[in-house]
């Protein structure tokens, strides 16, 4: 029996940085949660996310996502989320901390 597999609909890419797959050699990659507010998660389900000139930076132990636009969602009117602020990336501590290696120049 030939069996089509249908994609779940509850697990989708919202935002993905081709160009940097494109311009650099990524050697590994890391799956994060993001803490977001209401207003942003409505926005991620609208697909109009962009992460292309974002990055990520250590800070205090946490590790944050930085210039990343959601845009507004406009049926929220004044209760509204900053499209470009900073946004806390969740992960265990053994990724944090393999993060964090790789970056500080020791």
């Amino acid at each position: 029996m030939n069996q089509v597999r249908k994609a779940d609909p509850n697990n989708k890419t919202v935002a993905e940085n081709r160009k940097a797959r494109f311009s650099y050699e990524v050697l590994d990659t890391i799956e994060a949660g993001l803490v977001l507010t209401g207003t942003e998660v409505k926005s991620l389900r609208q697909g109009q996310a962009n992460i292309q000139d974002s990055y990520a930076s250590v800070e205090g132990g946490e590790i944050w996502l930085i210039n990343s636009y959601l845009p507004e969602y406009l049926q929220a009117n004044r209760f509204n989320h900053e499209p470009r602020r900073r946004r806390k990336l969740l992960l265990n501590k053994r990724e944090m901390a393999k993060l964090s290696q790789s970056v500080d120049p020791v």
